[in-house]
């Protein structure tokens, strides 16, 4: 470990005494249920927060992740030969691994992620929820019995795929760690699971809780390293039947590709540019705080942000105008700090990213009318990614930061006239992850729902989300779906069995009636 952010390394410090865990686990990956120092180059972790470097780790490298793989496909076999009740029970009795442990794995998660500490403590219980949701689905994934109109008995059962690869994102680690993990392993797969680069260590922990509660060691291994070492290998492995990947349009291609080359399946959760449409008759004090929600919670790093928003053109000047001050009130500022309620971007090229798409905007005309900067009043140390929750009007929709996802705390404001015009305005993006609609017309609500191309629609809402409903989108948002039962048959696959019943088999060609 080689800290330079003192006031981190103290932090780090703590946790580490709260979990009762080795120095070398922080900079390892957790293979065959042990820490594994990484073989490859020096990754530096930088913190979101200060701009100061954080600690050194290793790239885990290609043989270890053919280790990884290993453990998991012994680890998925042992899992198998358990019934599919004691599965569910160990599901449940691993999760327990991290009870007293969620605060630390919160301020583990704020510290590396630059996420603000109540954020954090949240998805915390995220992860909690889907292990119970998924271990109840264990000994509940039934087959059925097909008619066929021969003399046979054909049942259908839902097999695993054996080791499941599985690539998450910087943005919300621990909770996409768990996302994966529980309805891959409930389908009775080992896992062989690679965080971001930038934010390695929760899933680490995650990982070793889970054995130490009761899952088998093995079944679930974490590699820890850059996408084109690292990352290329567990795509490019023999060992690895479907993979999963959380993140971005352009690395869902090369996640596809690759997996395409060995005719291996995919689910890819990708990007969006999600449309929150309202009405003028919307109830526009909830539509307000809802557009606030949407597009400024974790700094607009979601890929369900709604970071488009349509207002119908009699309500336009009202709306954006109240959200221009409320984003001003927003209070930004060091992650831990409990007042917090929007942390700094996580990374010197996303931030890079984002000031260049605001910038380019408003030399294509757009206008700023809140943030666009660095937010003032920061704490000294607050020398990191930070940006002021921003909001543009004067956007049409051939600019690019109308139709190309911004992943940070950006709002564009677009004027409708009608029902139409916002349905065509919310379609015209390759996108299709999330949408909303504000009114208090229960026809149209559910009239324009049906008509907007996304995998998830609230009505009068935005951003609720459940492990118990499916998610996912179409076109550059990926394919796929990553929760829900539809979530968990991602992880299986049909296997038919045809049992003759009839006294003398009939077979085809001629064979078994004395012919041939």
């Amino acid at each position: 470990m080689n800290p330079l952010n003192q006031q981190a390394r103290e932090r780090l410090s703590t946790l580490l005494d709260g979990f009762a865990l080795q120095d070398e686990v922080w900079f390892s990956n957790w293979v065959d249920g042990a820490p594994c120092p990484g073989e490859g180059e020096t990754i530096t972790l930088v913190d979101p927060a200060t701009d100061e470097a954080l600690l050194d780790y290793r790239d885990a490298g290609p043989a270890l992740v053919e280790r990884a793989v290993a453990a998991a496909s012994r680890a998925q076999q042992a899992w198998m030969a358990l019934t599919a009740s004691e599965r569910g029970r160990r599901m449940n009795a691993a999760v327990r691994g991290l009870e007293g442990q969620e605060e630390a794995l919160a301020q583990l998660e704020s510290v590396v992620a630059g996420k603000p500490i109540r954020d954090c403590r949240g998805e915390v219980g995220k992860v909690r929820e889907m292990f119970e949701y998924y271990a109840g689905w264990c000994d509940k994934q039934h087959g059925e019995v097909i008619p066929v109109p021969t003399s046979h008995l054909n049942y259908v059962r839902h097999v695993p795929y054996g080791v499941v690869g599985q690539i998450t994102p910087w943005n919300a680690p621990m909770f996409t760690c768990a996302w994966q993990l529980a309805p891959a392993i409930a389908a009775g797969n080992g896992v062989v699971l690679k965080p971001s680069e930038l934010t390695p260590f929760t899933s680490v922990v995650i990982a070793r809780l889970l054995e130490q509660g009761g899952l088998p060691k093995g079944l679930v291994n974490i590699v820890n390293g850059l996408g084109p070492s690292t990352g290329a290998a567990l795509t490019g492995s023999e060992g690895i039947s479907k993979l999963v990947f959380v993140g971005s349009p352009h690395s869902g291609r090369l996640i596809a590709e690759a997996g395409a080359r060995r005719l291996v399946p995919s689910v890819l959760e990708l990007g969006g540019k999600s449309a929150n449409i309202v009405f003028a008759d919307a109830r526009l004090d909830a539509a307000v705080a809802g557009a606030q929600a949407a597009i400024f919670a974790a700094a607009g790093q979601s890929c369900v942000a709604g970071s488009r928003l349509l207002v119908q053109r009699e309500a336009f000047a009202e709306v954006t105008e109240r959200l221009a001050r409320a984003a001003a009130g927003i209070e930004v500022g060091l992650p831990g700090d409990e007042a917090t309620r929007m942390g700094p971007l996580q990374n010197a090229r996303q931030y890079a990213h984002v000031t260049r798409m605001i910038e380019d905007a408003v030399a294509a005309g757009a206008r700023v009318i809140a943030g666009g900067s660095r937010p003032a009043g920061l704490p000294e140390e607050a020398k990191g990614y930070f940006l002021a929750p921003t909001v543009l009007v004067d956007v049409t929709p051939e600019m690019e930061i109308a139709r190309e996802e911004v992943f940070g705390p950006v709002l564009v404001a677009m004027p409708f006239d009608d029902e139409a015009e916002a349905v065509r305005l919310a379609n015209a993006t390759r996108f299709g992850l999330a949408g909303a609609v504000w009114t208090q017309d229960p026809a149209r609500a559910h009239r324009v729902a049906g008509q907007l191309r996304a995998g998830t629609v609230w009505i009068n809402g935005y951003k609720a989300i459940s492990v118990m409903s499916p998610f996912g989108g179409f076109g550059d948002s990926g394919f796929g779906r990553s929760s829900g039962l539809d979530g968990l048959r991602e992880y299986t696959l049909p296997q038919s069995v045809w049992v003759e019943t009839a006294s003398e088999a009939s077979v085809a060609m001629g064979y078994g009636n004395g012919v041939g």
